[in-house]
């Protein structure tokens, strides 16, 4: 071990990092005393009383209950459409190191940079303050903006003692705050420790818009496909369905043998070639439970264990990876929830669930709640915009499946109940043979997904806001698709294309 520097050979030291730093184009902010002492913020402890310095969007203010240090801190509350950003500009050195902290407390808390650096971290939340931190280089811009926010539908976050370390020009402090600098927050999924200085991928690293389709393992009319018929127009293919078995809460798959027969004899071990052939291409496999004819019931701690213990059997089995819920006689949050976090922490990094529309109109629902209680890992819910008549949407209007309306409109009850922007997707039939009712145009689909990310496209129903992060559609089934020459899927998947 190299002893430690001693006080005559420090200057030097400093002298030669200087001297390498210069080289390389970068600033040394080396501090002789406190952070605190090199703090450039403008108001960074909102000890003042007031929002002075910041800018702020929704609902903000500074509140003197609940301090990290001193007597104030910043208190904040996201919407269904606004994640609460306050931010900052500051002046600072050119290619010169700088850090950045601060005390938070809440769900989905951001602290980050942007202008002359692009950088974030963020913390899926925990009791108590807890605090985040980054370091980064400026670029050639002398203009930075510091910016603290939390996430969609999320309750309100505290924020104290921001701390910008390093040389620059703290802003005009302004009494009066304006309109906050866009800075476009990143998609919170998967956290695996408390804070992360890298953005968070989408679930199961799946393109931010996708397009998933139910593969049938039985013969019904529709056209029977290999797995690796599927086109790669589908990102997320959910082999429908998994098994009930004797014991409660256990699942198991078989390949059905009427459709082995009817493929030529179609063997498991190719089922499982495809399934790898398909993920070399881009392509999740998730294996769907449930169904209109699923029985599988997960009402208490033991068939919880059951259920998570045999999809991950099967994950390990198949290469699954991740499992869709579509249970549609009850579920019970609280255990399935129990049950969905073994599963994740498995392997299963693909969660989705297609509940029906009724499950989805009210947060007091199961299916609602389940959402909610596993929104840390929920990929996507692809509600069934269909079988279901007339619902209310979220302005208390009512309106009739089949329309464009009856997507957007419901939706939004999804986002305002607390659902993130990219897990919320529209369910539809791929064909009038579909479903019983509420089959419309692929072209409808394309135009409500428009309306709900760039305001575009709307019928009588227009948004409060637009949602970019919308995350795509889910259709039944992949072989209806097939049987219309996959009408569906090429129309969806070229809408989804054009979206932000």
């Amino acid at each position: 071990m190299s002893p430690h520097p001693s006080p005559r050979r420090l200057p030097a030291l400093v002298s030669l990092l200087a001297s390498v730093a210069l080289a390389l184009g970068v600033t040394l902010a080396l501090g002789t005393g406190s952070a605190s002492a090199a703090n450039i913020l403008a108001n960074p402890g909102f000890e003042s009383g007031a929002l002075s310095g910041w800018t702020c969007s929704g609902t903000a203010s500074v509140v003197a209950t609940q301090a990290h240090d001193g007597s104030h801190s910043l208190s904040a509350a996201p919407s269904g459409s606004d994640t609460a950003q306050c931010s900052q500009q500051v002046t600072v050195q050119p290619n010169t190191a700088y850090k950045l902290s601060a005390w938070v407390q809440g769900s989905y808390v951001y602290l980050g940079v942007s202008g002359s650096a692009v950088q974030n971290t963020w913390t899926p939340g925990a009791t108590g303050w807890q605090q985040l931190s980054l370091s980064f280089t400026t670029g050639s811009s002398m203009s930075l903006t510091v910016y603290l926010h939390g996430w969609y539908g999320q309750p309100a976050y505290l924020a104290d003692d921001v701390n910008l370390d390093g040389p620059g020009t703290p802003p005009t402090t302004s009494t009066t705050p304006t309109s906050p600098t866009s800075t476009t927050p990143t998609t919170p999924t998967s956290p695996t420790t408390t804070t992360t200085t890298s953005t968070p991928p989408h679930n199961g690293d799946l393109p931010k818009h996708i397009l998933t389709g139910y593969w049938q393992n039985f013969d019904n009319g529709a056209k029977t496909l290999k797995l690796a018929d599927v086109p790669t127009t589908y990102n997320v293919i959910a082999v429908a369905f998994a098994d009930a078995t004797s014991t409660p809460g256990a699942v198991s798959f078989t390949l059905d043998p009427a459709l082995s027969s009817k493929l030529g004899g179609y063997t498991d071990a190719q089922f499982r070639d495809d399934i790898k052939t398909v993920q070399a291409r881009g392509q999740k496999v998730i294996i769907s439970v449930g169904g209109e004819k699923g029985t599988i019931s997960v009402g208490d701690s033991s068939s919880a264990s059951n259920f998570a213990n045999s999809v991950k059997q099967l994950i390990s089995t198949y290469g699954f990876d991740g499992v869709d819920i579509d249970l549609e006689n009850g579920i019970n949050a609280t255990y399935m929830g129990q049950a969905l976090r073994s599963i994740h922490d498995g392997g299963g990094s693909v969660i989705t669930m297609a509940p029906q529309t009724i499950d989805m109109q009210s947060t007091q629902g199961g299916y609602f709640q389940l959402a909610l209680n596993i929104k840390d890992i929920l990929t996507v819910v692809n509600m069934q915009y269909y079988n279901s008549g007339a619902m209310n949407g979220c302005n208390g209007n009512v309106y009739s499946q089949g329309t464009v309306d009856f997507l957007t409109a419901l939706s939004c009850i999804q986002l305002q109940g607390g659902l993130r922007t990219d897990q919320v997707a529209f369910g539809l039939p791929s064909s009038g043979s579909a479903a019983g009712g509420g089959y419309q145009s692929p072209s409808n689909v394309v135009s409500a997904m428009n309306c709900m990310a760039k305001g575009t496209g709307c019928a009588s129903f227009k948004p409060s806001a637009t949602y970019p992060e919308f995350r795509g559609a889910m259709t039944w089934s992949i072989n209806w698709d097939a049987s219309n020459g996959y009408g569906f899927a090429n129309t969806v998947s070229a809408g989804l294309k054009s979206l932000p």
